[in-house]
């Protein structure tokens, strides 16, 4: 099997929503998916987006997807490269899919001068962090993720 990554057009949005119904189904939050095609097609593909997408194909048919946007790090006053979402069918899986496709994604943060390429993972998620552990990425334990979301985020914002 031959696997290739060409960058995501307007035109894989169903298959990205696919993708993403998946990725939220093994993460046991399937129901949590409220993404269409075309709400796909804007955030990804539209006017001053700042998000980009990558189809992984296997023998020229979609087999996985990655999601990303640069951030930035006051300390190095440099972009970082961050990956939102990375994920690989499960008929791919285990013959180097996942981690081509992480070197890809970190071939375009050392071409972008970024100072640091980072996600996050579930912590039950353990054949994807064995992945993380043997390319040689590290935990960041000292920091807690926080996030506003929903009505929080509307109320916290109306004051």
């Amino acid at each position: 099997m031959t696997f290739t990554i060409r960058p995501a057009t307007p035109d894989d949005a169903a298959t990205i929503l696919g993708f993403i119904t998946e990725l939220a189904v093994y993460e046991k939050a399937g129901h949590e998916v409220a993404a269409t095609e075309d709400s796909i097609r804007q955030s990804i593909f539209g006017q001053g987006s700042v998000t980009e997408a990558a189809i992984l194909e296997a023998d020229g048919k979609p087999a996985g997807f990655a999601v990303w946007f640069y951030s930035y790090s006051t300390w190095l006053a440099r972009n970082g490269l961050y990956l939102e979402d990375l994920y690989v069918s499960p008929d791919h899986r285990g013959g180097g899919a996942g981690k081509l496709l992480l070197r890809h994604l970190a071939q375009i943060a050392v071409d972008k001068g970024c100072g640091r390429f980072e996600w996050s993972v579930l912590d039950w998620n353990e054949p994807a962090i064995r992945v993380y552990d043997a390319i040689g990425a590290e935990p960041q334990t000292e920091w807690i993720r926080y996030r506003l979301s929903g009505d929080e985020l509307k109320a916290f914002a109306a004051g």
